[in-house]
Parts: structure tokens; sequence; C-alpha cells
């Protein structure tokens, strides 16, 4: 799919542009043909940020594939939302993994299929539970024996399905029921967890990217690039929970965006190893925009806000901007995106 940057005239909107470009330019979900893959009728929360990007990403890879696509899914909230017994949302060739072996089932499925002669797509989707923690063996297998497989994990920075336990993604300081809000380094620990789309870097596989539903063009784009390479992929897309993160389901776009913004989520594009792009920061926030709004931060903004925490925070986020080269030696200071 062609790209290119679109430039709005209008703010403090809700005008996306498409009726500007002609048809073959349109975001999938612009175009009335899309496949709707994750459809009407799943039982996720208002305002959920894996529900939009799994929809963003299927539809991406339908289009790309015409349709010639198996999921493979671990067991998770995606999962369990959307396949309520005897009922499914999807739209294409789905199997339900365990939780933890996702990337193996769906090798295998890579497997029949190109024994079969079958020119079919197949990708993994799982949580940061299933991805990150549970299914990481699995992973780094199929990362290592570059099994031909698009492996999307959705990660809202824990294991919100089962009642928000910590996981290997729970950000600094985040509170959760295993990492709660006592002691004298409340929530989780810095210096824990892993970075997964470094270690999938660090296979040295055909593609990485991280993506988020504050940009879905730009998540269309990416799946759409990693549905046209061979070999293992993997994209780490950034989903806000409202309700594991104690957030309004109406800010999740603009807390998404936030995160992005401030550069704790960098979005960049990796080949066989090597950076090969990361997206620019059109405006730097600070981290308390992204913080604030989330009541799994609460404790830091109290009568006596824990500025030492908060500035470790600021501290990750500017070392992102700085190891990825996320701003242009003109950008503008820092503002609020007021939240």
């Amino acid at each position: 799919m062609k790209s290119q940057r679109l430039k709005f005239y209008q703010t403090g909107t809700f005008t996306v542009g498409n009726r500007l470009l002609s048809d073959e330019m349109r975001s999938v979900q612009a175009t009335v043909d899309r496949n709707n893959s994750l459809n009407s009728g799943h039982r996720a929360c208002q305002g959920c940020g894996e529900a939009l990007g799994a929809r963003y990403a299927v539809d991406a890879v339908m289009r790309a594939t015409n349709g010639q696509a198996i999921a493979v899914n671990a067991t998770g909230c995606l999962e369990v939302f959307s396949t309520p017994f005897p009922e499914s949302s999807w739209r294409l060739a789905w199997l339900h993994s365990l939780f933890g072996n996702a990337p193996a089932v769906a090798a295998g499925v890579s497997a029949a299929m190109r024994v079969r002669g079958k020119k079919v797509t197949v990708i993994g989707q799982g949580g940061d539970g299933g991805t990150v923690d549970i299914g990481f063996g699995c992973l780094s297998g199929m990362f290592e024996r570059n099994d031909d497989v698009l492996y999307i994990c959705y990660d809202n920075e824990a294991y919100m399905n089962t009642g928000v336990q910590r996981s290997g993604s729970t950000p600094p300081t985040a509170i959760t029921a295993t990492t709660q809000g006592v002691g004298e380094h409340p929530g989780q620990e810095f210096g824990g967890g892993k970075n997964a789309p470094r270690i999938a870097m660090a296979h040295g596989i055909p593609y990485v990217a991280t993506a988020s539903v504050a940009d879905l063009r730009d998540l269309e784009e990416k799946v759409t690039t990693a549905v046209g390479i061979r070999g293992a992929r993997y994209i780490h897309i950034h989903v806000p929970c409202p309700l594991g993160w104690g957030s309004d389901p109406a800010l999740t776009i603009q807390i998404a965006r936030a995160a992005v913004q401030s550069g704790l989520f960098p979005l960049y594009e990796a080949r066989h190893g090597r950076l090969v792009k990361a997206t620019k920061i059109r405006r730097k926030v600070p981290v308390t925009d992204y913080l604030q709004p989330q009541k799994r931060f609460a404790h830091l903004f109290g009568k006596t806000p824990n500025v030492a925490a908060i500035d470790r925070i600021q501290a990750i986020a500017d070392a992102n901007i700085e190891d990825y080269g996320l701003l242009d030696s003109h950008e503008d200071p820092p503002i609020s995106l007021q939240i």
C-alpha cells in the first residue's frame, strides 16, 4: 500500500480527510469493502484499545492478502470477549490456542499451508501476558526458526482478563493486583519486565515494528508492510485498557497519543535487527500528560507528589527520544495535550 503524510488544515475536530484522497490511498477502514474482521457483538469494554487495534490490524491483513489469512489467537482478553461459546465475532478463519503456545500453533498452521501448496498468510495474536510472559519461549522459537508467521502483540500492560495482575510489560510505578500501592516504593518496581520489540530485534528477524491506536494509519501501513515480507515478523501494538488503567473510556486515543508524544512508547520499524525508521514526535508533551488520567498512577499525584518517581519516568521517555531520534532539531517546546 502506498502512503503519504496527510496535512490537516482543521484543528480541534474529528476530520480525517480521506475524502481528499484517491481510492488506493485511503485507509482500510475508509473503504466500503473493508472486511470488518472483528465484527459487532463482541463483549469488549467501552473504550477498549485492544478491540480497536485488532480490528484495524486484521482488516489490514485481509485487504493485503485478498482475504487469504488465518488467525491463531492465544487465551486472553481478545479471545474471551470475541468468542463466548458458541458465538464468534471473527470474520476470518480463526483458531484458539492455549495461553502460551499461539506462536507454535501459528508456525504449525503456516507449515501445513506450505505443504499443501496454499498461499495463506498466518497471523498469531496475543496480549502481553500470552506474548511477553507465558508464550515467550514459543515466540522466541518462532523467531529463531524464522517461521513464516506475522505475530501481533496487543499490549495493555497487565493480565486484564484475570484481574489486572502484573505482566512483563507493566510499566514502573503502575498499580496492579500484584504490585499494590503500598510500601516505600508502591506499584511496579523500576527495572523490571522486558522490552519485547527489542528482544525480537535481537533475533535478527526480517521485520519488527511498534504501533499504537493513537496512529491508526501508521498501524495499517506497518501491518501491510509486514504481510509483504516472508519469514518471522513481529508487531507490538500499544492498546490502553480503561478498566485496568482506571481511565475514562472516552480518553483511550488521547492517552495512547500522550504515550507516543511523550516518548514513553516510541514508534519505529526494524529490519533484520537494525532500526530503519522512527516516527518523529509532532509535539512533545511531559509524561504527566500520560500518567495523570490513569488511576493506576494516582499515588504519584497525591497531597505530596512523588517527584522523584515522576522524574525517573520522564528520564525513560527522554532516553527513548534520544535513542530513537524522535525529535527534529526545530521541534517546538513541550506543551500539554490537556486531556
